[in-house]
């Protein structure tokens, strides 16, 4: 009986040990998720100012041949 008990008991403490395993996998993942949303509006914003720059500058040039 106390065989059973402790077989029981790690059985228990494995399938506590793994859902801790997956819990933290998916809490990486979403951490992981957010990391790579903020890289690409970093990159979306840097992009945007580029072409900002760009379209400025062919304004500029294109008021100066103007004058």
């Amino acid at each position: 009986m106390t065989y059973l008990n402790s077989t029981s008991s790690f059985g228990l403490d494995t399938l506590s040990m793994q859902q801790e395993l997956v819990r933290d996998r998916i809490r990486t993942l979403h951490r992981e998720a957010e990391e790579e949303r903020r890289v690409n509006g970093i990159l979306r914003l840097r992009r945007a100012r580029r072409d900002a720059e760009r379209a400025s500058s062919r304004l500029r040039h294109a008021l100066l041949r103007l004058v």
